[in-house]
């Protein structure tokens, strides 16, 4: 399975992964233009902040954790405008996580 690790810091001297430091739209739509299976990415709230400002997620997998934590970094920041998703699936969990899957509703 291939890696990709983008970046914002000095690039690290020693991987064995291919880093991206460029646009990151440009890099994600180059990535899913591609041939294989589905990119699946893991990275703070920034990150993944940057991929839905940029309209780059096609489908989402958000954690529900019965635990108020109080404020916390939110992966909708960015948005400029109104963004619409459609409920795919939800999968309850015996600890009392749900797993809600959504798509953009385009």
């Amino acid at each position: 399975m291939a890696k990709v690790v983008f970046y914002t810091a000095d690039k690290p001297s020693t991987y064995t992964i291919t880093i991206e430091g460029g646009d990151i739209t440009e890099e994600v739509n180059n990535l899913k233009t591609q041939e294989g299976k589905d990119i699946i990415t893991y990275g703070g709230a920034n990150f993944a902040s940057n991929l839905i400002k940029n309209n780059l997620v096609d489908e989402y997998h958000l954690f529900i954790n019965p635990t108020a934590i109080g404020n916390g970094m939110t992966i909708f920041k960015d948005l400029e405008q109104k963004l619409n998703l459609r409920l795919v699936k939800a999968i309850p969990f015996e600890c009392g996580i749900v797993v809600l899957c959504y798509e953009p509703a385009r």
